[in-house]
């Protein structure tokens, strides 16, 4: 199932090919306002063949403001976010922020440094965003390669769900952390958090400009 925003480009490319497997669309308006409208078709086919959701009364014309609310939608219906191109000022980087807030998994596609399109990804990797070559990334980091063939061998035990961090963790990260660097190795052993929840808090303190990340892999408070 693939949750998007029906927007021009990767919005509009990845509901097109889920059509068949199930595609949500967010959109910033009513239900009844196309935009762009360019994409008439597909939101019809969608409203056919998927979901369309809104939190705005039908009529209303989507505004600036309206995105970044719809962004927050998008995330929370989402197991696993994945930003495939994003500039640095780009509302993709707002929904990154909301999927960290909300405990979800946050994906990157890196592209050429010299690209202005892919300033935001390759930031997001950076701070902590795991990179993303495949699909296969993704069903691995969810628990699931998809379909197996039969084996005569005993199937693997499903993967214990990884646990969400919570405020508690959050505030006990940051009374770890001082303007003064420290190795995230070190901070894994004086935190106790494993290596995803770690991470995971690392990340939402990079997208809210909390913390610094250094060339040698360590952090600090910004």
């Amino acid at each position: 199932m693939i949750v998007s925003g029906l927007a021009r480009g990767i919005d509009t490319a990845a509901h097109d090919a889920a059509l068949d497997s199930g595609t949500i669309a967010v959109v910033a308006g009513g239900l009844d306002v196309i935009y762009p409208p360019e994409n008439a078709a597909l939101h019809a086919a969608i409203g056919e063949r998927g979901l369309i959701v809104s939190e705005q009364v039908p009529g209303t014309e989507p505004k600036a403001d309206f995105f970044p609310r719809r962004n927050r939608i998008i995330s929370g219906m989402s197991r696993a976010l994945i930003v495939v191109e994003a500039a640095l000022r780009s509302g993709s980087l707002i929904t990154a922020r909301f999927a960290a807030e909300q405990g979800r998994d946050v994906f990157a596609v890196p592209g050429s440094p010299l690209d202005p399109r892919c300033e935001g990804t390759n930031r997001l990797i950076r701070d902590g965003a795991t990179l993303l070559m495949s699909s296969r990334d993704v069903l691995e980091a969810l628990g699931s390669e998809g379909p197996r063939q039969m084996s005569f061998f005993e199937p693997d035990p499903p993967p214990l769900p990884l646990r969400q961090p919570d405020a508690a963790d959050m505030r006990h990260l940051l009374e770890l952390l001082s303007p003064n660097p420290i190795d995230t190795d070190d901070l894994a052993r004086e935190s106790g958090f494993d290596a995803a929840t770690l991470s995971a808090l690392l990340l939402e303190l990079a997208l809210a400009g909390r913390i610094t990340r250094h060339p040698d892999g360590s952090v600090s408070l910004a």
